[in-house]
């Protein structure tokens, strides 16, 4: 059985609460949605920027299969138009409580037609280094 999509997020520094609600709920493909079609992460930063649907599923059904949280909290936000530009703190917890990972990241949103926000660029532990 697939989850359906049934969260949006309608600024966007919801996204990333709209993410941990859907991890929450197991809903891999609503999580997916979160992602405009051409988005790209910069993760680790000491390695060329990935791409694709695939490197999402993989990522976000680890989270799931885990268990684990993500607490986000966006700590600055420029919108210009369609695009957002965003930097937060953010976690990942166990299910004992146990941070598993944390950064600072810097983020680029894009609006959709249907006025709800996804990520369009990601850098989880900020800006890659200019080479």
């Amino acid at each position: 059985m697939t989850a359906t999509i049934k969260r949006k997020a309608l600024k966007p520094s919801a996204i990333a609460n709209e993410i941990s609600a859907c991890i929450k709920e197991g809903n891999l493909e609503n999580i997916l949605d979160f992602f405009h079609p051409d988005y790209i992460m910069s993760f680790p930063p000491t390695e060329p920027a990935k791409t694709g649907i695939a490197i999402l599923r993989e990522s976000f059904g680890a989270f799931i299969d885990s268990r684990a949280s993500l607490i986000s909290e966006v700590t600055g936000e420029i919108i210009n138009g369609k695009t957002a530009l965003l930097q937060a703190d953010w976690k990942i917890i166990d299910p004992d409580g146990k941070i598993i990972s944390e950064g600072k990241s810097v983020e680029v949103a894009k609006q959709r037609a249907d006025g709800s926000w996804v990520y369009f660029i990601d850098c989880p532990y900020g800006l890659p280094s200019v080479s």
